[in-house]
């Protein structure tokens, strides 16, 4: 399985992104399996910013109401579309994805099998 996040850049506060993570060798699996957003600041952990289990998207705290995570399961893709940013977004921002994980360990780093690469978004003030 590959994933292959793409869309990040230089964007201005209040301005948008969209993020888009395409999967490979996950094949008709895709639709079954849980994907999810982190990002990871320079010098910070990675942090928990949305995901999708099986159409039921859960989102950070602190990007509600901005952040939308979605999937085209035709094109065995995920996408996170980021509105209103803010500098603190500024951060690597990756894509991971599992098949088998309950609800409560959505925000769990640990339980994504497998990453991309992230891709640099950076929201200058």
């Amino acid at each position: 399985v590959q994933l292959q996040a793409s869309g990040g850049g230089l964007v201005q506060a209040g301005g948008s992104l969209r993020l888009s993570c395409a999967t490979s060798g996950i094949g008709r699996d895709f639709s079954a399996s849980i994907k999810g957003w982190y990002r990871q600041a320079a010098g910070q952990e990675r942090e928990f910013v949305a995901a999708d289990k099986r159409g039921s998207t859960y989102l950070a705290d602190s990007v509600k109401g901005r952040f939308t995570i979605s999937r085209d399961n035709a094109k065995n893709t995920v996408t996170l579309q980021m509105n209103n940013l803010k500098p603190e977004d500024t951060a690597i921002y990756l894509c991971s994805a599992g098949s088998t994980i309950i609800t409560s360990n959505l925000r769990s780093a640990n339980a994504y099998s497998y990453w991309g690469q992230g891709t640099q978004v950076t929201v200058s003030s």
